[in-house]
């Protein structure tokens, strides 16, 4: 995620408004698909909706593995965000993979909708209606209830629960992938 929006402001963004983008395609992708392109925690902090382990990934706190953050992302200057090398990506059809079609018509659709916005105004954007599962923590962080939040997108009371189970379904595959890994010795 945080590629393509790279790549599409020209290598480079402020990691306020690159963490309000990236928070806003998982939002859009939830709202659409009831699937998250990230499936990160997302978390209230005092400037706006995050997601938790991006903002650590950015802030230099996590692991560090072959593929990951480190090797797409330079070291974070400043207040910015800014792909290691911009020649990296030709095109995000060709090498972001890990992004399926959805995920790219998302991540486009919120660029073209957001992209322009300083920083501050996607702040602004965020707290003043157009993410309403937000609540001022004061001062610490808290985390976004996914039911709030498909309530919030304008699913029933069905379609959260349905929507909420999947999740979960799709959170314990790996482990029950891993398990039956380990029943056959692999």
């Amino acid at each position: 995620m945080a590629a393509f929006l790279l790549h599409k402001a020209g290598g480079q963004l402020p990691l306020l408004k690159l963490m309000k983008l990236m928070y806003l395609s998982e939002r859009e992708s939830l709202s659409r698909y009831g699937e998250p392109i990230s499936g990160d925690r997302l978390v209230s902090m005092p400037q706006g909706p995050v997601l938790s382990n991006t903002l650590n990934l950015m802030n230099g706190y996590g692991g560090s593995c072959d593929g990951g953050w480190d090797s797409w992302m330079e070291d974070r200057a400043d207040n910015d965000v800014a792909l290691r090398d911009a020649s990296m990506i030709r095109s995000p059809e060709q090498d972001l993979l890990e992004l399926s079609n959805g995920d790219l018509a998302v991540l486009n659709d919120v660029w073209t909708q957001f992209g322009h916005m300083g920083k501050f105004d996607l702040v602004k954007y965020t707290h003043t209606g157009g993410c309403p599962e937000w609540e001022d923590p004061h001062g610490s962080s808290r985390p976004i209830p996914m039911g709030r939040l498909f309530r919030e997108l304008g699913y029933s009371d069905a379609g959260v629960r349905s929507a909420i189970e999947h999740l979960n379904e799709q959170a314990r595959l790996p482990r029950a992938y891993n398990e039956i890994l380990d029943r056959l010795g692999l």
